[in-house]
């Protein structure tokens, strides 16, 4: 990659002045679209074309005229195109939404188990089931049907129109109504009703913003195109539906509207279904894990249980049991809880999630990618320097400098503004002193203008500003601490110079020179030479004060923060140095293009700044970071970034965006700060690490149980557990995890980001799972040969004894699990969990000996039983403990 060399820079300028420079690109062709998918958000050939025309050519192509169509033509072309409306996100209704969350395979699942149990006459194990389905489908319902009805009350209902010619006569028209070949007029603040090919222009400068992330607005010519631009939006004679005239006037032809607009082929993107995030794929494959767990399990205990037993009845309903048992039915509704608890947590940091599934990826998240205007910077032009020749600060050139943009009449653009609401100024007083005289307005010739005052003394002074490039040209001297030089070839070199450097750091850059005209009441153009240069102006776009703080802070939590922005390199490069990321390497919106999508990927991962990007290399770098296992995250609220905004992981907007880019985020903020963020991110690992939990420990615990109940079902002469037995075994150890979502989680859990790791639950599951599974062993061995079960008239004491020690440890273990520390003593849980897991170990215990046991075919247990029960929780918890420390010293887990 190459930077341009600075004296290439093309100029642009304003009806005031310049601008600033923006450099000189590579040449390629617009209407290529970026390699990858979503080729389809491009500008149409027919506005290519249009730009490259004439304009009475354009208009016999177009069938129409300067006095614009009739209402009849009009409504035919209507008929024709449609309606000029942009493809939205259709708001989905509330069975489509239900349908969603009950497609989940899981709940799929837990609904046929417990229609089977209904049907069989197990109406207990089917209503347990039954409610576990309800309560989560009905939380995520509730959540999710909330959060959507708070981001639609975001959505501004603006009702836009256009002046339009029909009939000969200027209409006011809403924008729905325009077709191709109507004559529209423009002015300040009008919105760019579709794509636009200028037929006449006085001093029209378009804010493009929305569309490519520039803070100034673009001068837009009417002349045809001849020059090769990188982007359609630096063609200089068409204006997008979408952006806004921010001064000037112009007519214009509507060449494409709708869907077949630039900003149509953004919105489309939109309505295409989301790729699955990493936290659904995540889900998804554990889901089936289990699933598949089952498949296997289920048969095998059924097929054991009936040619051992000769009981086929009675082993088709432990069978049930068992896949009731196997299915981590509190998972739908742990997770609702969770995610709800986390939206509920980030409401009252002021932010939306429109998807709860998004919490999750925000914790998960270790790539944000932000664009640079308002996220990073005020989204505001303040007056950064006032210098002379040598770049040293100086209050004369912003004295005269604030006497042109005072004087100056007409629309005062954002440079004039910026200088006149400097903070550096205090020399109002002294401006009341000073007279006008006369004016000579800014025309594009000349690239500069200038007012004649008279100053307290009653001399009459000429102040220009303008392009640096054409100011020097009008200059004989230049004036350093009072001194006056002339401009000789080789101070006019060092004097560029100067003004190059500050180019380079991205400022837009004005120079301000004067001229002595004793006597003189008016002025011409030739009165503008043999002028003075005093120095220069520079605006830029300043960060925010929370911007540093806020990357600084994320880094810290593991969050790698990367640019995607359509701005000058420039400017953005500068941008990245005041906030403390470093802008090399860099890549250009011409560098993506030439690059293959492996090619991308690997140089993406190394890339902090993306500059000049078009809308479809935004969603390309996104979707180049996602291949290579990132969770990424993108904030913007331009139409330019609602691709983007969709194709990662975690598409985050602010209230204040455009309704494309509410519609295609996950979470909406009400305050467009970085810091807001970077609480969110904590809040999503909170809600991540409880959601493990409950996999770790129904993963862990099932998987141990499958040896367990596999080994009892082929050598007891009866049923290791009675069916009932196993239900409440399970609704019971359900009960005791119904607070994880509200578990207190250690600071090491959110210090990094926690993305969703299939292979490290496998492993979490093959070492700990089996420890159960050998303590289960150690039971039976003390119920058959210390209490004497293998006599099948003392199967009840056997199915109490494993019925209790089951629930005792895999409760118990909870408190392990929980944490990467010691528990106890260096991880508490919460009280409401402590207090769960308590009671229901209690209750265990009680259960044997209450009136409840004949019903659940428990009996009481000798004496015996519970010191060595004792002995086998301390001895499982320590195992499970040392085990754990282990895989965490390997980093397996």
């Amino acid at each position: 990659m190459t930077t341009p060399d600075p004296s290439t820079a093309e100029v642009l300028v304003d009806d005031a002045g310049t601008i600033g420079s923006s450099l000189a690109r590579p040449p390629a062709q617009p209407t290529i679209p970026a390699k990858g998918k979503n080729h389809n958000i491009r500008v149409s050939p027919e506005v290519i074309e249009a730009a490259q025309k004439d304009g009475e050519e354009l208009l016999r192509d177009l069938r129409t005229t300067s006095g614009g169509l009739t209402r009849t033509e009009a409504e035919g072309r209507a008929r024709t195109t449609g309606p000029n409306e942009v493809a939205q996100e259709r708001r989905q209704g509330w069975p489509v939404r239900l349908l969603k969350i009950i497609r989940n395979p899981l709940v799929i699942l837990l609904a046929t188990l417990s229609a089977v149990s209904f049907g069989t006459g197990d109406a207990r194990a089917g209503t347990v089931m039954a409610v576990m389905v309800a309560l989560s489908v009905g939380l995520r319902f509730l959540q999710e049907a909330r959060a959507d009805a708070a981001a639609a009350k975001l959505k501004a209902m603006i009702h836009v129109t256009a002046t339009v010619i029909r009939d000969g006569e200027a209409k006011e028209m809403p924008l729905r109504d325009l077709v191709p070949g109507d004559i529209i007029k423009l002015s300040a603040g009008d919105m760019i009703p579709g794509d636009v090919r200028v037929l006449s222009s006085k001093d029209l400068f378009v804010s493009q913003g929305s569309l490519t992330g520039e803070s100034l607005p673009i001068e837009k010519f009417h002349d045809p195109e001849t020059k090769v631009v990188t982007s359609p939006t630096e063609l200089k004679n068409i204006c997008f539906m979408g952006t806004s005239v921010q001064s000037g006037t112009a007519s214009a032809v509507v060449v494409t509207t709708g869907a077949r607009t630039y900003l149509g082929s953004m919105a489309g993107s939109i309505t295409e279904d989301r790729t699955p995030t990493s936290f659904d794929q995540g889900l998804n494959r554990f889901t089936w894990l289990m699933i598949q767990l089952m498949a296997v399990m289920v048969p095998l205990v059924f097929l054991i249980n009936g040619f051992t037993k000769h009981d086929w009845k009675g082993a088709f309903f432990f069978a049930m049991a068992v896949a009731v048992g196997l299915t981590p039915e509190m998972l739908p509704m742990i997770v609702s809880v969770c995610l709800s608890k986390g939206a509920l947590a980030m409401s009252r940091k002021k932010v939306i999630v429109k998807r709860l599934n998004a919490i999750q990826n925000f914790g998960g998240m270790d790539v944000l990618c932000t664009d640079k205007t308002g996220t990073l910077t005020e989204d505001r032009v303040v007056l950064q320097r006032h210098c002379n020749v040598a770049g040293r600060e100086t209050e004369e050139v912003l004295l005269d400098g604030y006497l042109i943009s005072h004087f100056q009449t007409g629309l005062k653009n954002l440079l004039d503004r910026a200088i006149l609401d400097s903070p550096d100024f205090h020399g109002q007083a002294l401006v009341e002193k000073y007279k006008k005289l006369d004016e000579l307005p800014f025309d594009f010739t000349r690239r500069m203008m200038s007012v004649l005052v008279e100053d307290p003394e009653g001399k009459a002074i000429l102040f220009a500003k303008g392009a640096p490039e054409e100011v020097f040209h009008q200059c004989s001297h230049f004036e350093l601490d009072g001194k006056l030089s002339p401009m000789d070839p080789n101070l006019i070199v060092g004097l560029k110079e100067e003004y190059a450097s500050l180019s380079n750091d991205g400022f837009r850059v004005l120079a301000v020179a004067t001229k002595q005209l004793p006597g003189k009441q008016i002025c011409s153009r030739d009165d503008e030479r043999e002028l003075v240069l005093k120095g220069y102006v520079a605006f830029l776009d300043p960060p925010k004060d929370t911007a540093g703080r806020a990357i600084e802070a994320l880094h810290k939590h593991g969050v790698a923060v990367k640019i995607l922005t359509g701005d000058n390199d420039l400017i953005s490069r500068k941008v990245c140095k005041d906030v403390g990321l470093s802008a090399d390497p860099m890549l250009l919106g011409g560098d993506v293009e030439k690059m293959s999508d492996a090619e991308l990927a690997e140089a993406a991962e190394k890339t902090t700044l993306f500059a000049r990007l078009s809308p479809a290399h935004k969603q390309r770098v996104i979707r180049a970071l996602r291949s290579k296992g990132h969770v990424v995250g993108f904030m913007g609220d331009g139409i330019n970034d609602a691709p983007a905004l969709r194709a990662a992981d975690i598409g985050i907007s602010v209230d204040t965006a455009t309704d494309i880019a509410k519609e295609s985020a996950d979470l909406i903020l009400l305050e467009k700060d970085l810091m807001v963020l970077e609480g969110g991110v904590v809040d999503g690992r909170k809600v991540f690490a409880n959601i493990l939990k409950y996999i770790r420990m129904g993963a862990s615990s099932n998987f141990g149980n499958m040896f367990s109940v596999l080994g009892a079902s082929a050598f007891l002469p009866f049923i290791p557990m009675a069916p009932i037995q196993v239900l409440t075994n399970n609704l019971l150890y359900d009960f005791s995890q119904v607070p994880i979502p509200i578990d207190a989680v250690d600071d090491e859990q959110v210090a990094r980001p926690r993305p969703w790791n299939i292979d490290e639950i496998k492993r979490f599951i093959l070492f700990i799972g089996p420890i159960s599974s050998i303590f289960d062993y150690t039971t039976f061995f003390v119920m058959l040969w210390v209490f004497n079960c293998w006599d099948p008239s003392r199967a009840a004491v056997f199915q109490t004894g494993w019925f209790v020690e089951s629930l005792m440890t895999q409760t118990l273990i909870i408190h392990v699990i929980r944490t990467n520390k010691i528990p106890f003593i260096q991880s508490r849980a919460s009280w409401p969990l402590t207090a769960t897991t308590l009671s229901i170990m209690a209750f265990g215990m009680w259960l044997p000996y209450s009136p409840l046991a004949p019903s659940l075919g428990l009996v009481q247990l000798p004496r015996l039983y519970w010191p060595i029960l004792m002995l086998t929780l301390l001895s499982y918890v320590s195992l499970t403990q040392v085990i754990k420390v282990w895989l965490l010293r390997k980093k397996w887990i």
